[in-house]
């Protein structure tokens, strides 16, 4: 199975029907009322828009859910990689002016996360809600024992060694088996180095209605510092006892939704 098929495979998972958008060159899935108030979902480095089939469907109950393909990563975009912070804060507002989304609620898991948090810094007046689902480089780095045991997968990306790795991560969890098929066809994509993280020097979310997700299982940072350094920033934060860092969202889409439709005082 190619990547594609298997793209639109776990596109079909979502259950609903998805507009498939063009945003110069930014892959977008989209469902919901087109009135209905905005989320933005942005996925994990590596992970790709489908990965939200088990938390788009029940947020566009009552959402309008755009889904975006960061362009240079595994998916469906075109538009030129962004190599720097700037490029991405760029193509981020791009896609969101494209849209015509002004304070959206924003949400992003790991590599997703740090991007919507350092938008939302950079970009207060144009968020309305923020929510980080166990997020990397925002308010902690990663364990050294997580960066090593990914290096294989990283240095000569298979996916049998990506495979391997979101195995050892996520400790014996059901995963999804579209998801992780599609995964691992992703490294044999051509892509381009992502931008690197630059945590913020000091976050003060107290300007903002912010949520963070912490996954009490996660093998890439510690659980419990993430979740002191998020509530004394000012975020309020959920955790989920039984998930990893990379059971997210795919095998907690409903908790995470749930907890997204009350934040978003839609529920």
């Amino acid at each position: 199975m190619s990547f594609q098929v298997a793209y639109d495979v776990l596109l079909g998972r979502w259950g609903v029907t998805v507009d498939q958008l063009e945003v110069d060159g930014t892959h977008v899935n989209a469902c919901g009322a087109a009135d209905a108030p905005p989320v933005v979902l942005l996925a994990g480095h590596g992970a790709t828009s489908p990965v939200w089939f088990s938390v788009a469907p029940r947020l566009a109950e009552r959402h309008r859910v755009y889904a975006l393909d960061l362009p240079g990563d595994a998916g469906r975009s075109t538009a030129t990689p962004p190599r720097t912070v700037d490029d991405l804060m760029n193509w981020l507002a791009g896609v969101l002016d494209g849209l015509r989304l002004e304070r959206p609620l924003l949400a992003g898991h790991s590599y997703g996360a740090w991007t919507a948090l350092t938008y939302a810094i950079r970009n207060p007046a144009r968020v309305g809600k923020l929510a980080l689902i166990d997020p990397t480089n925002c308010f902690l780095g990663l364990k050294t024992s997580y960066v090593l045991r990914a290096l294989p997968a990283l240095l000569r990306p298979s996916p049998a060694r990506n495979e391997s790795f979101l195995r050892w991560e996520t400790q014996g969890i059901p995963i999804d088996p579209d998801w992780l098929h599609l995964a691992g066809l992703a490294t044999l994509e051509p892509t381009t180095r992502p931008v690197r993280p630059r945590r913020p020097a000091a976050t003060d979310l107290r300007e903002f209605d912010t949520l963070v997700f912490v996954a009490d299982r996660s093998k890439s940072h510690d659980p419990d510092e993430l979740a002191r350094r998020a509530v004394a920033a000012g975020a309020t934060v959920i955790r989920l006892e039984q998930a990893t860092h990379h059971s997210l969202p795919a095998a907690h889409g409903e908790e995470l939704s749930d907890e997204l439709l009350k934040f978003s005082g839609q529920r």
